[in-house]
């Protein structure tokens, strides 16, 4: 998670201080359950978007093969969902 942070900022230029605290507040795994279960659409997902890098988000981390099996069905389909709204078709 916190490569995530890393690559966003300098790839893209974007600060993702708030996902940063969390993930260092509760741990990356916990952070990734709660932002999915958060209601609405992610600041963090719309930052990558515009810059067209949503394969550095934290969804498309999940649904890679060495991540997905910490993550129930339910919570895989939600992050694939996120993406493909944005027009991004993440790896199965």
């Amino acid at each position: 998670m916190h490569e995530i942070y890393d690559n966003a900022l300098s790839e893209c230029g974007y600060r993702a201080t708030r996902f940063l605290n969390l993930v260092n507040q509760i741990g990356g795994l916990e952070a990734a359950r709660q932002l999915l279960r958060s209601d609405g659409h992610p600041e963090g997902l719309t930052a990558l978007w515009e810059h067209g890098r949503l394969d550095l988000s934290m969804e498309a981390l999940l649904l890679q093969e060495q991540w997905s099996t910490l993550f129930t069905a339910d919570e895989l389909k939600l992050a694939r969902r996120r993406l493909q709204k944005l027009g991004y078709s993440p790896a199965s």
